[in-house]
């Protein structure tokens, strides 16, 4: 996004969040944050310290690490691309609604709603959208009532999925085919969070849709299809999301019928909606014989060259910066 961003209209500000938690002002260099499979980019702490305005101020300034303060210039919006835990649960959402700083995509509500995979299934069926059979184990019942939980999943048929309630990007999940790898499933899950979610697989076709806010009241929009399409992996991981491991394609558009297709958008916008959806949003459903089911909302979808949300959007028509400049309009008009 550093790199597609239109540098004609907008100056861009980049800021880090180290490891430890501190917010530094960062390299305005695209390439040093490129996804490399060897090497993953990381925030270091360069000694300086973002410190963020104050409500009604908007002016961004950093203190360097010689101490002196300088001013970056009046913010207008922030570009939030952030995975996980405080990054697209609605935590860092709720941190500008409190300074009334502007900032593109989900909001607190439907970004917490969708990293709570339980919470999320529990909102998208009472709006009577599809979802796949699960139950919910705590790290407490695991160590009290293995039998139990042991006995629910058993329920739930073979193979299953095991995977992390509000972990993102694939990590923590295992694919079950028998008893035998249940309980190291679920400690690799427990290891993220502790609160763990149990599915039956669904077999079928992975398909996934790209959602954008509807500008100035106008109604949600969905782009045309992708499908993942698995050849040697089991499931769609980490490696195959971020670091373009083989035996995943990312296909899009996806060979679906016209009427495949304007299900799979329709639902697309119900279940957006349903959650109170924001700014934007990836759909990912499973296309069986029987109809489709939606796996999850992602209320901030990886934005990498080989990620499904941009190139949806860029089959459907727009290009890489204008996706970037369209989140960014839509900030600024919520605001």
């Amino acid at each position: 996004m550093l790199r597609a961003i239109d540098r004609d209209r907008y100056r861009v500000i980049p800021v880090g969040i180290t490891r430890e938690g501190v917010f530094v002002l960062e390299d305005d260099d695209p390439d040093k944050f490129a996804l490399d499979a060897d090497r993953l980019p990381e925030v270091r702490d360069n000694g300086t310290r973002v410190l963020w305005p104050e409500v009604g101020d908007r002016v961004l300034r950093v203190r360097r690490a010689d101490g002196a303060v300088d001013e970056l210039g009046r913010l207008d919006v922030v570009l939030p691309i952030l995975h996980g835990v405080h990054g697209e649960d609605g935590t860092i959402q709720g941190f500008f609604d409190t300074l009334e700083i502007p900032y593109a995509g989900g909001g607190v509500l439907d970004s917490a709603l969708c990293m709570d995979k339980h919470f999320m299934k529990i909102v998208l069926e009472a709006a009577g959208v599809p979802v796949a059979p699960w139950v919910t184990v705590t790290r407490r019942r695991w160590e009290t009532d293995p039998a139990g939980v042991q006995a629910d999943a058993a329920r739930l048929g073979e193979p299953t999925f095991v995977k992390p309630a509000r972990a993102g990007s694939s990590v923590g999940v295992s694919k079950v085919h028998d008893p035998s790898e249940f309980a190291a499933a679920l400690e690799l899950a427990f290891d993220e969070d502790d609160k763990v979610l149990i599915e039956s697989a669904i077999v079928g076709r992975e398909v996934e849709v790209a959602v954008l806010e509807g500008r100035r009241g106008g109604p949600t929009r969905a782009s045309l299809p992708g499908e993942i399409v698995l050849t040697t992996r089991e499931f769609y991981d980490f490696e195959g999301k971020y670091l373009g491991g083989d035996g995943a394609d990312v296909v899009c558009p996806a060979d679906l019928t016209g009427d495949e297709i304007a299900a799979i958008q329709e639902m697309g916008v119900r279940a957006f909606e349903a959650v109170d959806g924001r700014g934007l949003a990836r759909v990912d459903f499973f296309l069986t014989n029987g109809g489709l089911f939606v796996n999850e909302l992602n209320t901030m979808p990886g934005f990498t060259p080989i990620s499904m949300f941009p190139k949806c959007w860029i089959a459907s028509g727009l290009t890489y910066p204008e996706l970037i400049t369209e989140l960014i309009d839509t900030a600024l008009e919520r605001a």
